[in-house]
Parts: structure tokens; C-alpha cells; sequence
């Protein structure tokens, strides 16, 4: 998506951001001030200037970059991982190390050039800290490490603020509180990939490594304005959560540091930003995430297109169940990938698929309900590991949240969504339709014409990919296997994957079934 039109930047962006943030506080009667939360299922309202989905870290490396560079005050990355050895787009490698005035491909070495070449510029990196010690194997990156260290103007700090076994697990930048970016992607060393997922694509190899990693499908969403100042707040009072030093906001600026070949898909929207967040010290639990998924599988009225790295949510499950045994319920279409990656997701996560989708089968009497893996052109598995949500082409939604029980109430997670009902967003349909479309085309491998046809044509997005070609990238249906009493007994009980801290320790949990909506595969 990245690759689009290149965008056109006005002389007077910051005075005509300036009034249309102001005249969009009068329109929806906000003054964009408050703190508290609007809702139990949202944390903040907020203006965006302009707002647009990244498809894959190809185009997100590179576009990152070019952000990086036009960075006047500060670089805040906040993530759950990061290796300072990854490529994000173009200039020197090691090789012509003597010309200077390029700046390097490798993240770390490019931190530091751009620290030392801007002597106002602060960088400041919040990393997970239970993923620290990856580090020590990495090579090069304990060097890169030590250079930020020493550098004056860049920070970086381990983030352990947060109950045993948690994970710190957003992924947000945010550049001169003007550009922000929310979503799934990390900056890490098996990310990139571009919307082909080419088989044996020489350029997909982890950092030090001659070994190729598999095919990798992400997402994740830029902002620009209003909405980009309040994700800087939430970074700030993370960053003294994690008993780091208070610093002060950016301060006002004209110049923007988007991307100048992406031709924004949103302008002047609406952004509403979800959390998750564990009780801990001071900081009270917060579970807007959770609570959002659940009002937007119950508004759904068409479809709801999930495209999802885990399915294990009992919570998300009982709500698509409900749903399922209507008379006429919506279609809802989940791309997920074919295994979890690693043998320790694959224990907590697949197993609680397995279980969660034949109950739901047990209620979806109109088999409304579809799960699919995509492929690439030579057989081999796509590993999906965006968390987007697309609700009747009226709500977009995109964010670091799996639809997994650790992502409602363990880990630290933040989304961003567009929803066409809020006043001045009703603009937004088409382009989330087109998303939506692109995505489907991306995945079955044929242009996105061909999807609207076959949609037009079976009458549902799993009709669609069920008649779509097959002689090259294909999208195939998930087919339970059998499990284990033991993988039955791990699943049922949400193990590894609790709900709340205090069941991370415990022996006993109430488990998958503990409601009336959903039931036990075979009673």
C-alpha cells in the first residue's frame, strides 16, 4: 500500500492542520484536553491530519527511514523488540564506510549518524526488557547498544514496568509529536517482506544469518496531527511508568515529518485509540481493547474481516458465537496463520484454536464462520502476524492486539481505528472498502477487479476465496486436527494464555468454557 501515488505537501500543511484540528473539536464538541477515558471501550478521541495503512515491513522499513530523516525534535520508538542489525531501506553499508554524508542502511549505525548530525535531535528507544538478553546473540547489536549508550542525546531503556510474566508488546513511534505510527510491526530481524511474499526471497534472511526466514504478512497504520501529540503523551507516561526521566512534550511545529511519496488514504479523520494494560504500582488495570473487539463483533450488521496472528480468545470466541446463532448472522472471515511461531505459542495458542473453532461450529447453523491460511505461490505458509480488524467497510481497525487472552488483559497493547458512524469520518467508507479488497487480492494472488467480481458473484468473502485461482499465491481453509487429551486439557485451561496476571501462577482456572455461550466441543 505503501507504493502509491506520491503525495503533494502544501506550503501552509501546519496553519491548515492548525484550523482543521480546531474546527474539528468544534464539530464534535471536544476539546481534545481530557485524560479519562470516553468509554470502557475507548481511551482518546483524537484529529488526524492524515492517516494510512502500511502493508508489510518492506514499504514500513523504508518509509520509517525517510521519517527518521526529517525528524527536527525527537525519535520516541516504543516496542517489544528491536535489533539495531536490520536494513530499513537505503544507503552505505560497511563497505564505503568513508562516505560519511550517507547515512548508513543499518538501524543502529543510523540512530547514532543521526544523532551526531543533529544537534537538537533526542532519541529515545522503550524496549521490553525480558527480551534483553537476545541481545548478547546478536552479534554486532551488543556494539550498537553501547554506541547509544554513549551517545548523549539517545536513550534506551528496558521497560519492566509490569506484572510477572507480561509482555511490554506496542509498537509505536512517534517523531516530533507531529507523525506517529501505531500497529503491529516490529523492528526486528525477521520482519521484512513485501505484499508478493516471494518463495526463497534472497532479501528476507536474519540479520548475521545465511538462513532464510519464511514469508511474513504484517500491518501497520500512520498518523499524522492531533492524534500523533496524544500517542506521544501515552509514550511519555510510559516511559515514567518504567522509571524513566520525565521529559517535556515537542514543541509546536508547521513541518511534518510524513513520508513525502505516500499519498495519505485518510485526511482529516477521526482516530480512536484503544488500550490494554495490567494493574501494576499505580498504573490500575485498563481492558479497552477487550472491550472494543466485543462491541464491533456485536455492531457488525454485513461482515467482519479479521486478519489475526492468534485465535484463542474465549472471550472474542463467545462473542462470535452469539453471533453465529442468529438467525441471520454476518460473515465473519479470520486469516490467520497456518501454525504459531515457536513450539511454545504452538502449545498455548493452536491447541485453544482447535477447541475454540469447533464450538463456535457447534452454533454457526448458516456456516457464517470461516477460518483460512494463506500461501505462497510455491505451497509454502504465509505467517500472518498483523492484527487488523475491518467491520462492514465501516471501521478500520489496526493495532498490536491479538484476538488471544493475553492481548485483553496481560500484555500492554494499543490499537487505532476509524469508524465512519463518528462525526466528519464519513468520508472514510471507500478507502477501508479498497483496503479491504487489496488485502484479499493480496493474499489469493490475483488483482484486486477480480476479488470485487467474485465477491459480486458467490456473495460472501469466503466464497470468494474458496472459487479464486489456484495456480499461484492461494488462501486455504482451516481443518482442525485431532488433539490430545493433554493438549485438550492445556487448551481448555488457558494455559500459558491466561486472562489476568494473578492466573499466571495459579493451578486452577475456570477455562474456555465457562459460559453458557460457548459450549464443549461434543456435549
Amino acid at each position: 500500500m505503501a507504493e502509491g501515488v506520491p503525495g503533494l505537501i502544501a506550503k501552509d500543511q501546519g496553519q491548515s492542520e492548525l484550523a482543521s484540528v480546531q474546527d474539528f473539536r468544534e464539530a464534535n464538541g471536544s476539546s481534545g484536553e481530557d485524560t479519562e477515558p470516553h468509554s470502557a471501550s475507548v481511551w482518546r478521541y483524537a484529529h488526524a491530519s492524515r492517516a494510512h495503512a502500511v502493508i508489510d515491513a518492506a514499504d514500513y522499513f523504508a518509509l520509517m527511514r525517510e521519517a527518521m530523516m526529517r525528524a527536527r525534535q525527537r525519535i520516541f520508538l516504543i516496542g517489544w523488540d528491536f535489533d539495531t542489525r536490520i536494513l530499513i531501506g537505503g544507503g552505505r553499508r560497511w563497505w564505503n564506510l568513508p562516505r560519511r554524508r550517507i547515512s548508513p542502511a543499518r538501524l543502529g549505525p543510523f540512530i547514532v549518524w543521526l544523532a551526531t548530525r543533529r544537534k537538537k535531535l533526542d532519541i529515545r528507544v522503550l524496549k521490553w526488557n525480558f527480551g534483553a538478553f537476545k541481545a548478547i546473540f546478536r552479534g554486532s547489536m551488543m556494539l550498537d547498544l553501547l554506541r547509544w549508550w554513549r551517545h548523549p542525546r539517545i536513550v534506551f531503556k528496558l521497560d519492566s514496568a509490569h506484572p510477572l510474566g507480561c509482555s511490554h508488546h506496542q509498537k509505536i513511534a512517534v517523531i516530533d509529536d507531529r507523525f506517529a505510527v501505531c500497529g503491529g510491526i516490529d523492528m526486528a530481524g525477521d520482519r521484512w517482506d513485501t505484499p508478493e511474499h516471494l518463495d526463497d526471497d534472497p532479501r528476507r534472511r536474519k540479520p548475521g544469518s545465511k538462513k532464510l526466514y519464511g514469508p511474513w504478512h504484517d500491518c501497520t497504520m500512520l498518523l499524522e496531527g492531533e492524534a500523533a501529540r496524544v500517542l506521544g503523551d501515552f509514550g511519555r507516561k510510559r516511559w515514567e511508568q518504567a522509571r524513566g526521566k520525565p521529559f517535556a512534550p515537542c514543541k509546536p511545529q508547521e513541518s511534518s515529518p510524513w513520508p513525502s511519496r505516500i499519498e495519505a488514504e485518510f485526511r482529516d479523520v477521526e482516530i480512536g485509540i484503544a488500550r490494554t494494560r495490567s494493574h501494576f504500582a499505580e498504573a490500575r488495570e485498563v481492558r479497552e481493547v477487550e472491550a472494543l473487539f466485543l462491541e464491533h463483533i456485536a455492531r457488525a450488521k454485513r461482515f467482519i474481516y479479521f486478519e489475526n496472528q492468534y485465535f484463542s480468545s474465549r472471550k472474542i470466541a463467545e462473542a462470535i458465537a452469539q453471533r453465529m446463532a442468529e438467525a441471520d448472522p454476518p460473515e465473519i472471515v479470520l486469516i490467520n496463520p497456518q501454525s504459531s511461531d515457536g513450539w511454545l505459542e504452538q502449545t498455548a495458542m493452536d491447541g485453544a484454536r482447535v477447541r475454540l473453532v469447533r464450538a463456535i461450529e457447534q452454533v454457526d447453523h448458516k456456516r457464517r464462520f470461516s477460518v483460512w491460511h494463506p500461501f505462497t505461490a510455491g505451497g509454502n505458509p504465509i505467517y500472518v502476524h498483523s492484527k487488523l480488524t475491518i467491520v462492514d467497510d465501516e471501521i478500520l481497525r489496526i493495532g498490536s492486539a491479538n484476538l488471544n487472552n493475553r492481548s485483553m488483559g496481560l500484555d500492554s497493547e494499543c490499537d487505532v481505528f476509524i469508524d465512519c458512524a463518528r462525526p466528519g469520518n464519513g468520508h472514510c467508507g471507500d478507502p477501508i472498502r479498497r483496503l479491504r479488497i487489496s488485502l484479499l487480492a493480496e493474499h489469493c494472488g490475483i488483482p484486486p477487479e477480480q476479488v470485487a467480481e467474485l465477491i459480486d458473484q458467490h456473495g460472501s468473502m469466503a466464497g470468494m476465496i474458496a472459487a479464486a485461482p489456484k495456480d499461484g499465491k492461494t488462501v486455504r481453509a482451516f481443518v482442525p486436527h485431532e488433539l490430545t487429551e493433554a493438549e485438550q486439557a492445556l487448551a481448555d485451561n488457558e494455559v500459558l494464555d491466561p486472562e489476568r496476571p494473578e492466573e499466571m501462577l495459579s493451578f486452577y482456572r475456570k477455562g474456555l468454557f465457562r459460559s453458557r455461550f460457548l459450549r464443549r466441543p461434543g456435549k
